[in-house]
């Protein structure tokens, strides 16, 4: 190998590792648990059971994502979730559900739980939004199933976007944590609405 040849390499190699000295790190956010009400004075007699949260596939991966008009989504390369959305609000809803202390028993359906109620749910939209404000959009439905019966007995919608307090992925983050957090409180006073109106369904477990 002659000189001039080894010289051009000696530089590639050198650019190389350059190159991978200088990669961006990765950093990674979370959002808050819901701070549950206070605790009731009696646990109830509901056995409750979440099933995994639905949504398309970009919400069932880390990537923090942003719209961009009415068509196009795109996600941070450097900026990710610590887990993914949907499973991040299966978490935060049993957490809330069972800090209530509502219910007998609060687990998630791969848990194997025998609960006659089954909490269902669809994550839509979890997403920065660009436009003249910048605002982070939470839209999710959820259900409630009863096993015994084998019917859907309470259902629920939120769609709400929150304004950004800046331009920088911190802001984006906390709007999408409020928001979430006054959605799944709807959720869960939604489901205690029901028991509470219809206590003699209650049985505790499937029959």
């Amino acid at each position: 190998m002659n000189r001039t040849v080894r010289s051009i390499l000696l530089s590639l190699f050198a650019l190389t590792l350059s190159g991978c000295g200088s990669t961006k790190p990765i950093r990674y956010y979370t959002i808050q648990s819901p701070t549950a009400p206070a605790l009731s004075t009696g646990k109830g007699t509901v056995s409750l059971v979440v099933a995994s949260i639905g949504g398309p596939e970009i919400l069932r991966g880390s990537p923090i994502a942003y719209r961009v008009g009415a068509n196009e989504i795109g996600t941070y390369q450097y900026s990710q979730w610590e887990e993914p959305p949907t499973e991040m609000i299966q978490n935060s809803l049993i957490r809330l559900l069972r800090e209530s202390g509502n219910y007998q028993s609060v687990e998630s359906l791969s848990g194997g739980s025998d609960g006659q109620f089954v909490v269902r749910g669809r994550l839509n939209d979890f997403e920065e939004v660009d436009g003249p404000a910048i605002t982070g959009l939470v839209s999710m439905e959820f259900e409630l199933y009863d096993r015994k019966s084998g019917k859907v007995v309470w259902t629920h919608s939120y769609s709400q976007s929150e304004p950004a307090n800046g331009k920088d992925i911190s802001a984006i983050v906390s709007a999408l944590d409020v928001n979430l957090d006054r959605g799944l409180k709807e959720v869960a006073a939604g489901i205690d609405q029901y028991f509470s109106t219809n206590s003699a369904l209650a049985t505790g477990g499937v029959r």
